[in-house]
């Protein structure tokens, strides 16, 4: 595991691919390869990294979207808008334990007062696999919540894999 809030890179581009997998947008055949590379993240990372590759993200999607008010409509307001509307809509996926939620919400805090969202959930100790579910869950809430203020599917997708491709990370 990294440490100081640091996340590998290949931890971070599987926690994607764990939204590409939720995604039903994603063809099938690319979303096969999205559960390869995250089951090769996980045998070579470890499941704890790849969590907190998904914490990361959420840090990024939320401060972006707190940033950059995508569609050009108004900012979002994250005490009264973003977080409550993410935490409402979790219990709609029926795998997400709702005694995860306030760590999760404590990320989407952590992330609104421009913290390292890595860093302050690191605090805490190990991320359990119900916590990294629910993590993944609001990975793909934020994501969905972009897309839909730019009415545009598939725009942070393409965003991100973009992103990935000027890193040097392999492109699903």
């Amino acid at each position: 595991m990294s440490t100081n809030g640091v996340v590998m890179d290949e931890a971070v581009r599987a926690a994607w691919d764990t939204y590409r997998v939720l995604e039903k947008r994603t063809p099938a055949k690319e979303r096969q390869e999205a559960q390869q590379r995250v089951k090769a993240a996980m045998d070579s990372l470890g499941r704890e990294e790849v969590s907190r590759g998904t914490v990361f993200l959420v840090g990024v999607l939320t401060g972006y979207l707190i940033a950059e008010s995508p569609g050009g409509g108004e900012q979002l307001d994250p005490l009264n808008d973003l977080i409550p509307a993410v935490i409402r809509r979790l219990p709609s996926f029926e795998l997400a334990d709702p005694e995860q939620v306030p760590m999760a919400t404590g990320v989407l805090m952590a992330a609104a007062m421009g913290m390292d969202t890595v860093a302050w959930r690191d605090r805490f100790g190990t991320i359990e696999p119900k916590e990294a579910m629910v993590h993944g869950f609001v990975l793909w809430l934020l994501a969905d919540l972009f897309d839909s203020l730019v009415d545009k599917p598939g725009t942070i997708d393409a965003l991100m894999r973009k992103t990935f491709g000027t890193m040097g990370t392999p492109e699903g």
